[in-house]
């Protein structure tokens, strides 16, 4: 995250983050690591769909979402899923 200089900062963006990305995608979003880093987030985002391509439509829009947002660097990405 850019240009911040503490964890109320922080906090500040990715509960915003994760309001977002909730009331557009209906999504579940967590900070799961990293708690106490001013300037670094892990965010864990749970979709549940029964059919593939709107799972995956779904997340690269919240991908698309995130990187047009500007307030942050994404890094790593990992991308799991399950299927019956």
């Amino acid at each position: 995250m850019h240009g911040i200089d503490s964890l109320k900062g922080k906090r500040s963006i990715v509960k915003g983050v994760k309001g977002r990305l909730q009331s557009r995608f209906n999504v579940s979003v967590a900070e799961i690591e990293d708690h106490d880093r001013k300037n670094h987030a892990v965010l864990g985002i749970a979709v549940v769909a029964t059919d593939g391509v709107f799972l995956d439509q779904q997340l690269d829009a919240i991908l698309t979402f995130l990187r047009n947002d500007g307030r942050f660097y994404l890094g790593q990405i990992e991308r799991e899923t399950f299927g019956a």
